[in-house]
């Protein structure tokens, strides 16, 4: 079980957060669809071979955007157009398809530190919008927010009312905590620190929502981050988010999202680890500032992407289970095509967390 740091009084703070990963231990979620095949043969094969992924890593399956060298996504290929290598040694597509209709699974993760008083409304309304325009029966999304706390303020649910609801829920939060334990990492429970700044919460955000919601479902994963990037106070560092998202097979996007008004002239440095994060599980950085404008765009852009995905699947040549990175490269055959996918993936164990 993950054992997690609390703060009293807090509706759904850590102890909500506790109880529900007792819960996601013991069984699978049982509102999540995504763990359910659809009722069709072609989903079933999918989904097959999405969890083979987690389980025995006899089909590697990866989710990937294609866009030409303005950044426009470029539709109607086939898997003739690509070459797929794992460590540099060439593998052979098994299965290929754009993926329109695959279940997917979100996660909104808000920034309600006290760096993003400013903009906690912005993120709130455009957040509602962007969920109601692109959740479809089959989908289903989750919502925490993180400061000095990491909260589940909505677990999985494809209610855009309950989703809305969640995301007013959170509040700037800039207070003191209590600590009894931290996230479970690779090394064991992490110890609270005894010293040092405590205010944002990020990277053990990530792996949390990575470890605990997304690790159960299959298919389509995204991790939507509404922050600044600035990390003060975890206890994980940001190898171990990056980490757990890969093994959550969940594609992570960052909306970069400062009031720089708040920095002063120091500004804000998030942006190099956010890119870490994004670049190597298949997302990207957009810049959003604290213009609402933009932060409409960053999520029609996402949700274009997040619709127009192509899914390649290949039985990887190396079948030893020890756990290991492999690095994946999807390659076009011909033009110059941008491939956005994430850099591999971890051949796990069996039962392995």
């Amino acid at each position: 079980m993950t054992t997690l740091h609390c703060k009293p009084c807090l509706a759904m703070g850590f102890v909500a957060l506790a109880a529900f990963a007792l819960v996601t231990f013991l069984t699978l979620p049982a509102a999540g669809q995504n763990a359910t095949p659809p009722p069709n043969s072609n989903a079933q094969s999918q989904d097959e071979s999405a969890e083979t992924l987690k389980v025995n890593v006899e089909v590697v399956q990866l989710f990937f955007n294609v866009k030409d060298k303005h950044g426009a996504l470029i539709p109607n290929l086939t898997k003739d157009n690509f070459d797929v290598s794992e460590d540099g040694k060439p593998q052979t597509i098994k299965y290929f398809k754009a993926e329109t209709d695959l279940p997917l699974t979100l996660g909104i993760l808000i920034d309600s530190s006290g760096s993003q008083i400013n903009v906690l409304d912005m993120e709130k309304t455009v957040g509602g919008s962007f969920l109601e325009s692109i959740l479809r029966p089959k989908d289903e999304a989750f919502v925490i927010s993180f400061d000095i706390d990491i909260n589940l303020l909505q677990d999985f649910t494809n209610s855009v009312s309950r989703l809305r609801h969640a995301l007013n829920e959170a509040r700037i939060n800039t207070g003191g905590v209590s600590c009894s334990g931290g996230p479970m990492g690779p090394q064991g429970p992490i110890p609270c620190p005894s010293t040092g700044p405590r205010g944002t919460a990020l990277y053990d955000a990530v792996y949390l929502a990575s470890h605990d919601e997304f690790s159960h479902e299959v298919g389509r994963k995204a991790m939507i981050l509404l922050t600044d990037g600035e990390d003060q106070g975890s206890r994980l560092k940001i190898k171990d988010a990056i980490e757990a998202a890969q093994k959550a097979d969940a594609i992570c996007y960052v909306l970069l999202i400062a009031d720089r008004g708040f920095y002063g002239f120091g500004g804000y440095s998030g942006d190099s680890e956010m890119r870490k994060l994004t670049q190597e599980t298949g997302g990207r950085v957009i810049q959003v500032g604290n213009k609402i404008e933009k932060l409409r765009q960053a999520f029609d852009q996402i949700s274009q992407e997040l619709r127009s995905q192509y899914n390649i699947g290949y039985t990887p040549t190396n079948t030893t289970r020890d756990g290991s990175f492999r690095k994946v490269e999807i390659k076009p055959k011909q033009g110059e095509y941008k491939i956005q996918a994430r850099s591999g993936y971890y051949a796990t164990r069996h039962h392995e967390d």
